[in-house]
């Protein structure tokens, strides 16, 4: 059993706290947020995350799981300490920095003796060197920062935290290796490695491997925008490549874009850090501009079927899909809300469901668009249906009730969710993504 700290509770912080108090350990979690503390305290857990909440309440029965706002308290007993603090994307796109570097001031003034710091936040090459640095200008013991990215998927991010495909350490020190190994060797008992490189390398690797997946959705989706040119079929195209070792079968799909907190932020992040050292990052700034494009897809495709913005203005749409993907409440960078926004802005009135996300969404919009508890109710009345997530529960719907419900039977797909010529046998207008 091993005492850690992990500063920060947000997304990444809880899922990595109660992880870590699932194996055994001592978990002292930081926030400055009193509320949210106590909430968390109490039991409720303040993300949806598929399978978190019934290791987080087992922990916290089994006192192996903590929450407090003192930052001395939970450095003092803990040996290990993550940084699992937000890095938003300033306006130049680069991370903003201020809290990883201002808690690490904070840690240099509290520290009597030797501790592991580690960045498991998404952070740019260099940070581990501003973050020692800060640290020393008023430690007076030594210490040891650590980067060591994360690679959770939200939907499936306790699934990832268990059960890794790698564990990535940068670090040149061997006592700080040691400790970071005995950490993470109960999660990669199947013979998963743990890859220990320098602090740098690890930092980049972060970048690197959210801007690849980035890029292949991305070049995905102009393969499906010229499938709809040529009359190919995206789908026959992603199984003929998929099946090709060197390719691989992830991450292929066609769709509206990607969003959330990692893609968007971590593109933009590596375009700047790019820029910093005078390289055009051309391929990247490509994807990213792709992705901004494809989120207005959809609507495109209402615009072409109506007869122009124009014919847009009055008709109510009904929406099935918030969050930027399923099994998550998070709607940051969604496609739902640039599609919102577009329909909003040519006089369309719509109406809303999601199973997660619509509690995020509501402050956004507050008036200005209708939210529906069920997934039938959305449908009344609506013009037209705009599939836009991907969850479960819309793949197999009643259409006797979609039906009943729609003023037409026309449905946008944003995410390819039926079979084309299943919906044109029951008589629908249907307009996918790449596929004739």
């Amino acid at each position: 059993m091993k005492k850690v700290a992990v500063i920060g509770t947000g997304y990444v912080g809880l899922v990595a706290g109660t992880c870590f108090a699932e194996t055994g350990n001592d978990v002292i979690c930081v926030d400055i947020d009193q509320h949210k503390v106590e909430k968390l305290s109490s039991g409720f857990v303040t993300i949806y995350e598929p399978g978190l909440e019934v290791i987080f309440k087992r922990n916290l029965r089994e006192d192996r799981l903590h929450f407090t706002t003192d930052l001395k308290y939970a450095i003092d007993n803990c040996k290990t300490i993550f940084l699992a603090l937000p890095t938003p994307p300033d306006e130049d796109g680069s991370a903003d920095l201020k809290y990883v570097l201002g808690v690490a001031e904070n840690i240099g003034k509290i520290i009597t003796e030797y501790k592991v710091v580690v960045n498991k936040s998404t952070v740019p090459v260099g940070t581990a060197k501003k973050v020692r640095d800060k640290i020393a200008e008023n430690a007076t013991c030594n210490f040891d920062v650590v980067s060591n990215p994360e690679f959770l998927r939200e939907g499936v991010a306790v699934d990832d935290f268990l059960k890794p495909d790698r564990v990535v350490i940068g670090s040149s020190s061997p006592r700080a290796i040691e400790i970071m190994k005995e950490l993470y060797d109960p999660f990669v008992r199947q013979g998963n490695p743990i890859i220990v490189m320098d602090e740098p390398s690890a930092e980049m690797t972060k970048y690197t491997a959210n801007s690849m997946l980035a890029l292949r959705i991305s070049f995905m989706n102009e393969i499906a925008n010229l499938c709809d040119k040529v009359g190919a079929n995206v789908d026959m195209v992603r199984r003929g490549i998929g099946t090709d070792f060197r390719i691989g079968k992830h991450f292929l799909y066609s769709g509206v874009g990607y969003g959330g907190s990692c893609f968007p932020k971590d593109v933009k992040a590596l375009i700047k850090t790019a820029g910093d050292y005078d390289y055009n990052f051309k391929i990247l700034k490509s994807a990213e501009e792709i992705n901004d494009c494809q989120k207005h897809i959809l609507v495109k495709k209402m615009e072409s079927y109506y007869g122009g913005p124009s014919a847009l203005e009055g008709k109510t749409f009904a929406i099935w899909g918030l969050s930027f993907k399923p099994n998550t409440d998070d709607i940051r960078e969604a496609p739902a809300l640039v599609i919102i926004d577009d329909l909003l802005g040519y006089g369309s009135k719509i109406q809303a469901y999601d199973p997660e996300a619509m509690d995020n969404v509501k402050p956004k919009y507050q008036d200005k668009i209708t939210f529906s508890d069920t997934l039938y109710g959305t449908l009344e009345n609506a013009d037209a249906l705009l599939i836009v997530t991907e969850w479960n529960e819309f793949r197999n719907p009643n259409f006797d009730k979609i039906d009943e419900r729609l003023k037409s039977k026309t449905i946008f797909d944003g995410r390819n969710v039926f079979d084309p010529n299943k919906m044109k046998a029951m008589g629908y207008d249907y307009f996918s993504i790449g596929r004739p």
